[in-house]
């Protein structure tokens, strides 16, 4: 068997088994969906009108504000799920079933690969089914083309893979399950301190800066062009540079600590 197919056969079979994890043991991952979808009702609820006048600068249109805030709430859930990533890498590498898999003759950055795959697919069940609130509660997209569709979810996907290397990094970095949950929590609060919830001309000038230049703002306006038809500008080129940038810095991240560790 070639290195190549031994790598996709054992890659496969590090999927499955977190894909079990996570059906065996939901909560982690249902709690960490709270998040967003408490989040997304709370301010559509109850901040939704005053906050949609002062977007707008008019009257209160809480379906506006709907439209507003479903695409940043949509990206804070990828950020939400991969903290359940750190925390089930570094579950493994304190309970001893990484230094048992390193016995086997098995394919060695197939470990991190089911990690990480087996992440992005939850992230994007996760994004479905916050998605489907916010259309229950009245989210539409009726301009958006088949193709700014299909970038939509591409972005999706490569913000979630992005993301999730860097929080399998930080579950490799952390000596336990608590540590990972903490050293990922910058994932959770990274998009409220974006334009996820009011635009970046509402944000003080000295802010303005952190906001704008950070990985979440440019991902959320590439998501509000490609399905509200607002204006993307360079917004879509950051969020791509961020996109390939977080993926390759985690990725020789992970290389490195994991390569490091006692063969």
């Amino acid at each position: 068997m070639s290195t190549l197919s031994l790598a996709v056969r054992d890659s496969s079979t590090m999927l499955r088994r977190n894909l079990l994890h996570a059906r065996r043991y939901p909560s982690l991952t249902l709690n960490l969906l709270l998040t967003p979808v408490m989040l997304l009702l709370l301010f559509v609820y109850v901040f939704g009108d005053t906050m949609s006048a002062g977007i707008g600068g008019g009257a209160a249109d809480r379906s506006a504000y709907i439209a507003y805030i479903v695409p940043g709430i949509l990206l804070m859930t990828i950020g939400s799920t991969t903290v359940g990533t750190a925390v089930s890498v570094s579950n493994d590498m304190t309970e001893g079933i990484i230094a048992r898999f390193r016995t086997m003759a098995i394919h060695r950055g197939s470990v991190i690969v089911g990690h990480v795959v087996g992440s992005v697919i939850q992230s994007v069940a996760s994004v479905i089914v916050v998605g489907a609130v916010g259309v229950a509660i009245g989210f539409r997209s009726t301009d958006a083309t088949v193709l700014e569709w299909c970038a939509a979810f591409g972005l999706l996907v490569l913000f979630a893979t992005a993301l999730t290397w860097i929080a399998v990094g930080m579950g490799l970095v952390s000596p336990n399950a608590e540590a990972a949950s903490n050293n990922a929590l910058p994932l959770i609060l990274l998009p409220l301190l974006s334009s996820a919830f009011v635009p970046l001309d509402a944000m003080p000038g000295w802010f303005r800066p952190v906001a704008e230049y950070q990985p979440f703002t440019p991902a959320i306006e590439t998501l509000r062009g490609l399905l509200l038809g607002t204006g993307i500008g360079h917004h879509g080129w950051l969020a791509l540079a961020w996109c390939l940038g977080l993926a390759v810095l985690g990725h020789r991240w992970c290389r490195a600590r994991f390569d490091a560790e006692p063969k």
